[in-house]
């Protein structure tokens, strides 16, 4: 770590920002002098043999043009930190071996959108954003719903998602679905020469 860390500063970075990880894989950060930059909570869902509900709305695929207009509905849905730009988009895409990704429109505009992944036998909730003035109208339900189903069709046993403390719409939609809060959250974790500040982007590394 140590050397990574010296070839990361020798580029010119002075603050560097891990991915969200475990309490166990924080361990040799936090040794080395890393610090919790934010925190995130882990909620878990078993899939029985009963298939999730229908979604109450029609969802469709994710085309190379409906992505600027997904990433404005999650610049709007999330603290700067946490917002997407289409490299993030395409990281948690490529994150697991297999991924979907869903919009919902309303009168022409994209009003929300989710990225799906599995592997082996779990799945993830990677992302689900719904623009602010749309939500209480089941948009989000129904991109979850949606997802819940295809991933009830992979034969997925166990589906994870993580969110923000304070995102108290998310934790109640989750919560609706059956999702339960495991004992142990995750975390960024920041090693920087500057004071903790807002960062710009959720990039692991930051130029500044």
């Amino acid at each position: 770590m140590t050397e990574v860390t010296g070839v990361v500063r020798g580029l010119g970075f002075v603050e560097i920002l891990t991915s969200a990880l475990s309490p166990a894989e924080q361990r040799p950060f936090l040794d080395f002098g890393y610090r919790t930059h934010e925190t995130l909570r882990l909620l878990r869902l078993s899939l029985g043999g009963e298939m999730p509900p229908p979604p109450g709305r029609r969802t469709r695929r994710m085309r190379r043009r409906d992505q600027a207009a997904s990433l404005a509905v999650d610049s709007a849905s999330f603290p700067r930190f946490w917002q997407f730009d289409a490299e993030a988009l395409t990281e948690a895409r490529s994150a697991t071996p297999v991924s979907r990704r869903r919009v919902m429109r309303d009168g022409g505009a994209i009003v929300g959108y989710a990225v799906t992944g599995r592997g082996d036998s779990n799945g993830f909730i990677q992302r689900l954003a719904v623009g602010p003035h749309n939500r209480g109208r089941g948009i989000g339900g129904a991109l979850l719903a949606d997802a819940l189903r295809w991933l009830h069709r992979s034969g997925v046993h166990h589906v994870f998602v993580n969110t923000q403390p304070g995102n108290d719409a998310a934790l109640s939609l989750y919560r609706r679905f059956g999702f339960t809060e495991q004992s142990e959250g995750l975390a960024v974790l920041r090693l920087a020469d500057t004071p903790d500040v807002a960062t710009p982007s959720d990039d692991k590394w930051v130029n500044r």
